[in-house]
């Protein structure tokens, strides 16, 4: 991977590169949120209001505490005994769920927010569970304020607001907490899924673009095209009886067909019979790339030129069992296939009497290969998915093409990546500069002074 700055776009791109990745760590992160909401759920408060009668010395009490400016101490005393634990122990039975009176204590909020007005407030999971605790314990408290036990003696008191559980209010509000832990949720696990993604692109040695995938064995690329991936005959019957690219496709296929065809030319003598052919190379782990040849000789075929497709003996038969059985068998209709001849051989034999052009496959295995006894071409190509193979697979193949005395001439891309924008046109280098001969100069007078 080159090393540019990660940008927004870049990064967008490395997103879609390793999107499974990255939509398991945002699914991760949506259950993660919608989790936390399930087993820890936000708070919800209820409150319940505890109406005191006047008395003498509450009165006197709050004018002493209001010309002073000085909390009343007369409320103060009455928050403490309704936080008490008589008062707390009364309501226990009450309460939902079942608590200890140390945990009651810690969600219990005891308030005065007028004089002679009592507040109870209560935390719990629920709406309903908050109103029924913060209603017994202002029961409790009402009761206990009520009896002779009450140390600041009988307080006549009455419940004038109990708390209110809205049913539909709670579960509203606990849609809300889902939706907005659930997106943090998801907000967390993108960031996450996109630095995994960064990571593993950086440590992915595998060529996407053209122009690594060409710069790595210092050969262009010829063409590059999106490729069917049949699994078994039938579908590869149907690939080569009707395949039929874009437009972009099938100028990129006519122009290595006439570069292939030229490259003959300089390599054979015997041009005049019209007679030429291509071994198109492709790696065993790249099951992508085993299409190239096929559709290659198609278009050929589709564009009147006589072709035969050959499947000879193979490095790893098991990829390509499909598309043997497939030229072996005898298609439907013949016709279909038009200028396009089948050939199933594990012999060297001469499959050109009637085909001006011969497309050979051959797959080799990427850790050790070795270029299978086929039939000899007039060129070779190197077959290739983007982000299917590293530098160091295609050296290797390269190595041993030419270890076989086969040169390869180019190499063709399957399922380009759509944001590539190079395209793996190398400089000529092939082609030897004509030296110029000294010329001798005449006509021109020289003069030596001494």
């Amino acid at each position: 991977m080159s090393q540019r700055g990660l940008g927004l776009r870049r990064s967008i791109r490395l997103v879609r590169r390793h999107k499974l990745l990255f939509g398991i760590a945002v699914l991760l992160g949506l259950a993660g949120g919608g989790a936390y909401v399930t087993f820890d759920p936000p708070s919800v408060t209820g409150t319940a209001l505890v109406l005191l009668s006047e008395n003498g010395q509450a009165v006197q009490n709050g004018a002493i505490a209001a010309s002073q400016n000085e909390p009343n101490p007369y409320m103060g005393t009455q928050e403490l005994i309704a936080k008490s634990s008589p008062v707390l122990l009364g309501a226990l039975p009450q309460v939902r769920p079942v608590v200890s009176i140390a945990e009651l204590s810690s969600a219990i909020g005891i308030g005065s927010p007028t004089p002679y007005l009592i507040s109870v407030s209560a935390k719990e999971k629920t709406a309903s569970d908050a109103a029924a605790t913060a209603n017994a314990v202002a029961k409790s408290y009402i009761s206990y304020v009520a009896s002779a036990s009450s140390p600041g003696g009988r307080v006549q008191a009455q419940l004038l607001q109990p708390a209110a559980s809205n049913t539909a209010t709670g579960r509203l509000k606990q849609l809300v907490n889902y939706a907005l832990y659930g997106v943090a949720g998801g907000l967390f696990g993108a960031l996450i899924g996109t630095g995994l993604a960064v990571t593993a692109s950086r440590r992915d040695r595998r060529l996407r673009e053209r122009d690594a995938i060409a710069n790595s064995i210092g050969i262009p690329v010829l063409a590059s095209f999106a490729v069917g991936h049949p699994s078994n005959a039938g579908e590869w019957t149907r690939l080569l009886e009707d395949y039929k690219p874009g437009a972009l496709y099938a100028l990129q296929l006519r122009t290595a067909i006439r570069q292939l065809e030229m490259a003959a030319a300089e390599v054979t003598s015997d041009r005049g019979n019209g007679r030429w052919s291509v071994t198109v190379l492709s790696l065993a782990s790249d099951r992508r790339a085993l299409a190239l040849g096929p559709q290659l000789a198609a278009f050929a075929a589709a564009q009147g030129i006589p072709t035969a497709l050959v499947v000879g003996p193979q490095q790893d038969a098991a990829v390509t069992a499909p598309l043997r059985n497939a030229c072996a068998a005898t298609p439907a209709s013949p016709e279909n296939l038009g200028h396009l001849r089948l050939i199933v051989s594990d012999e060297d034999v001469d499959v050109q009497r009637d085909a001006a052009l011969a497309v050979v496959v051959a797959v080799v295995d990427g850790r050790n290969p070795q270029v299978p006894a086929t039939m000899r071409t007039t060129a070779t190509l190197l077959g290739v998915s983007a982000g299917a193979a590293t530098a160091d697979q295609l050296a290797r193949v390269a190595i041993s093409a030419v270890s076989n005395d086969r040169e390869i001439t180019g190499i063709l891309v399957a399922d380009p990546d759509s944001d590539d924008t190079t395209t793996g046109r190398l400089p000529q280098l092939g082609r030897r500069a004509v030296r110029r001969m000294s010329t001798r100069v005449t006509g021109i007078m020289t003069e030596i002074r001494r």
